[in-house]
């Protein structure tokens, strides 16, 4: 069974993290029903964190992937067809598969009519994209492949290769047999002269990268959750056995359910208990900020106090946050219920959208929360995205997201675990924290900036890999040595190691996100670009005069 919608993605990822779990973990019948409440976080964890649910989500493409393997096993009647032998071009993205149930019935009525004598099989199209080592002399030998198999190529292109020591791109549209496309696929990947083979698509089956919105307003689509309410699943949540809390988180998640793009977001009528829970955090970090927080986060933080009125006995509201950060750097909040899947939280920054809670954490545990609340994003996310250089980086990991394969997600969150969460950085040689979840955790920001845990020179190569802490305090920290450091380096290793074989453009006029694959797109992007550095001539040229 293959998983195509996004909800029941979700729901089939809660069900696999049951079944594994279950298998793995004997109980009695009075344990089971509260292990299997827990487990349905998808993996039990003390903090969620983006980057364990990107690797919950790869864990479960990967099975989705099995299974479509499988089935296209039985289909080709071919047990010994791996992986390698049925390229999924993105590696993780979203499989969407059209049968030709009717034909194949058909095909199977026709059989048992005519006596069981089967029909010819019927020859289907596919295209396919061959990376060659060498130069185009090749190409015969592989064209030849193809008619031994019984195969007539409709349509051919070529293109000089991106791929390192490989000379050309092969497009080929190809009119053949099922059986014979698959031996046709291992033996390409034999050939000495090819480097790589990626099937794009064939009649029966069409393998296509993972969704993303095109569209601000399809943000509206980006707000599932790998879990619903934390405070119903997890035991260990500190409201689990709250039930006021419990169906106050659920009447506050109901409204970021129901929220849609063009809105005023609600205001919440906080409570008392809540106005404490934030005031003793406030009070807290207030205190550390002027010797632990660097000079971009102590700015905007006293101009939230003076704009927006943050305050020990006042919790913000999001609208007002928003059209703050909207005048300063051209970042949104929008409400969401929970902590989101990695994809989809990813997928928001590339809009300048920042997703945040409205509800607070417990008032029991005011120092520690297991998911984020509106006191770790009002007080550790958004005065950074008020800066524009972090608003920049934070669009740039938010745009090379899109499309990007799991196991790139999983990268990319790492990366935004030790960067935007518990990132460190040089300032007048001395080490500041601009991570928003050490600037909204008094005990974890002493501890970033003791003896106690490692620090490490900021490289993406090594950040995106580093294994995190989700139980404690980490014990690695990453420091740069600015934030345009962080940019640079960032942008250098999307651009050596992202597999998206195309580039994605943020266009702030229409709201949306454009694919440059084509002459025409790439021209109207230079001219707007010429456009940009014309303003910036002129700009020079004045400020010339004016001296003289």
């Amino acid at each position: 069974m293959i998983v195509t919608s996004r909800k029941n993605r979700e729901r089939f990822a809660i069900k696999k993290s049951y079944s594994i779990e279950s298998d793995s973990n004997s109980t009695s019948e009075e344990e089971a029903i509260p292990w299997a409440e827990y487990v349905q976080n998808g993996y039990p964890s003390r903090r969620r964190s983006l980057v364990g649910d990107a690797r919950f989500e790869t864990q479960v493409n990967k099975e989705n992937k099995r299974n479509w393997l499988e089935e296209i096993r039985q289909l080709s009647r071919d047990s010994d067809l791996s992986e390698d032998d049925l390229i999924l071009v993105d590696e993780s993205g979203i499989l969407e598969k059209e049968h030709k149930e009717q034909s194949t019935s058909t095909s199977v009525d026709g059989a048992a009519a005519s006596g069981g004598e089967e029909s010819a099989p019927k020859a289907e199209q596919a295209t396919i994209v061959l990376t060659l080592k060498d130069n185009m002399l090749s190409l015969g030998n592989i064209l030849n492949l193809v008619d031994d198999f019984k195969g007539i190529v409709t349509h051919m292109e070529s293109r000089q290769s991106r791929e390192a020591n490989c000379q050309f791109d092969v497009l080929l549209k190809v009119e053949i047999v099922w059986n014979n496309f698959v031996t046709l696929l291992r033996s390409l990947r034999q050939c000495p002269s090819v480097f790589g083979v990626n099937v794009i698509s064939t009649q029966g089956v069409v393998v296509k990268e993972a969704w993303y919105p095109r569209h601000i307003s399809e943000l509206d689509l980006c707000n599932h959750l790998m879990t619903k309410f934390e405070p119903e699943l997890d035991m260990n949540h500190p409201g689990f056995a709250d039930k006021e809390y419990r169906a106050r988180r659920k009447m506050i998640a109901d409204i970021a359910f129901d929220f849609k793009f063009g809105e005023p977001i609600p205001r919440i009528d906080y409570q008392e208990i809540e106005i404490k829970t934030w005031g003793h955090v406030f009070n807290q970090l207030v205190s550390l900020l002027k010797s632990h927080a660097c000079k971009q986060y102590i700015d905007a933080f006293t101009l939230l106090q003076n704009e927006v009125g943050y305050a020990a006995d006042k919790i913000p509201q999001l609208e007002d946050v928003s059209n703050f950060l909207r005048r300063k750097t051209g970042f949104t909040l929008r409400p969401a219920a929970g902590l989101l899947t990695a994809r989809d939280f990813l997928a928001s920054l590339a809009y300048r959208v920042f997703q945040c809670t409205q509800y607070v954490r417990h008032g029991s545990s005011p120092d520690h929360s297991p998911e984020p609340d509106c006191v770790h994003e009002l007080l550790g996310h958004v005065p950074m995205l008020a800066d524009p250089g972090f608003a920049q980086f934070s669009q740039e990991l938010g745009l090379a997201s899109l499309g990007a394969s799991d196991e790139e997600i999983e990268q990319f969150s790492t990366m935004y675990w030790f960067t935007v969460e518990f990132g460190l950085c040089k300032e007048n040689g001395e080490t500041k924290a601009y991570g928003a979840g050490l600037l909204s955790s008094f005990g974890e920001l002493i501890h970033a900036l003791s003896d106690k845990p490692e620090h490490k020179r900021f490289e993406p190569e090594v950040t995106s890999v580093q294994p995190y802490q989700d139980q404690d305090y980490q014990d690695v920290y990453f420091v740069a040595d600015s934030f345009s450091d962080v940019q640079v380096k960032f942008n250098r290793w999307v651009r050596e190691h992202m597999k998206r074989p195309y580039e994605v453009r943020y266009d702030p006029f229409t709201q949306s996100v454009e694919v440059l694959d084509s002459a025409d797109k790439l021209e109207a992007a230079v001219n707007q670009m010429k456009m940009e550095v014309n303003y910036l001539c002129n700009a020079v040229s004045h400020m010339k005069f004016m001296k003289f």
